[in-house]
């Protein structure tokens, strides 16, 4: 989580979205930075907006803006499957290494998901509180000319980003049963990233 006081912007980490690169690139013209815990440093807006910005109202009766990232679905949770098959999570209850990603995205549809796929979600990362702000300004990850042009017109300065965080490469392929139950179970990850800019 980045926020910049002076500019009202609070960019929220959404996991697996290239917030890392953001942060490293912005940490030293954020007026706030949270790297970790995880819980911090992804804090969905509801928790942002019940912590966070409720210091902004009551020191400064001011609000910030919120920005963030929405990854394409299968892309997204391909992005979690092929991190946890880093070869320093073999023998993790996390680990997917010895799963197809066809495997992964039917134990993901599954209640309760097994541990080594409850990976969250990106629709009810910005699910808001019942009296509370949501984001103003939400991303396609593929998207970063858009997302590089917002910040740097917002924050007055030239943005260089490097590559953080790369998982190995993996087989990615969907049978076209998973697909097809994947885009129905989870229709509001679709639309959440369908809405985005």
């Amino acid at each position: 989580m980045l926020v910049f006081y002076k500019e009202r912007l609070a960019f929220l980490a959404v996991p697996k979205t290239g917030s890392t690169a953001y942060h490293t690139a912005l940490q030293d013209r954020a007026d706030f930075v949270i790297t970790g815990p995880p819980d911090l440093k992804h804090a969905p807006v509801r928790r942002y907006d019940r912590f966070f910005q409720n210091i902004f109202r009551k020191m400064y009766d001011t609000e910030m803006e919120i920005m963030a990232v929405v990854r394409e679905p299968i892309d997204w949770i391909g992005s979690w499957y092929k991190f946890r098959a880093r070869p320093e999570r073999l023998g993790h209850p996390h680990s997917t290494h010895d799963l197809s990603f066809d495997d992964f995205v039917q134990a993901y549809m599954q209640t309760p998901r097994p541990e080594f796929a409850d990976v969250g979600s990106q629709s009810q990362f910005f699910r808001t509180r019942n009296n509370g702000v949501g984001a103003s300004h939400i991303f396609k990850y593929e998207n970063q000319d858009k997302i590089l042009d917002f910040l740097q017109d917002r924050l007055g300065t030239e943005i260089s980003l490097t590559q953080e965080n790369v998982s190995p490469k993996r087989d990615l392929s969907l049978s076209p049963e998973t697909e097809k139950a994947f885009r129905q179970s989870h229709a509001a990850e679709f639309a959440c990233h369908d809405a985005a800019l």
